[in-house]
């Protein structure tokens, strides 16, 4: 099986303090999230976590266009 990152390391290749992006603010964000599932792949999990615990994500549709990057760049 091919070495995948988790989503919270790609997600936080996509940091950016000064930017108003959705996703940069969403990473930005997710770093100094300590509960964060940093080990995870798995989008459901991924989403269950993110709707409970983030109130810090403005929309889970953010989420789902992050994570459809993440997915683009492991292909």
């Amino acid at each position: 099986m091919a070495y995948r990152e988790s989503f919270y390391r790609f997600l936080m290749t996509q940091r950016n303090p000064g930017s108003l992006d959705d996703i940069a603010q969403f990473a930005n964000n997710a770093q100094h999230d300590s509960s964060f599932p940093k080990q995870e792949e798995d989008y459901e999990k991924l989403s269950e976590y993110l709707e409970l615990n983030a109130g810090y994500l403005p929309s889970m549709s953010v989420f789902d266009k992050a994570y459809q990057l993440y997915l683009d760049n492991m292909n």
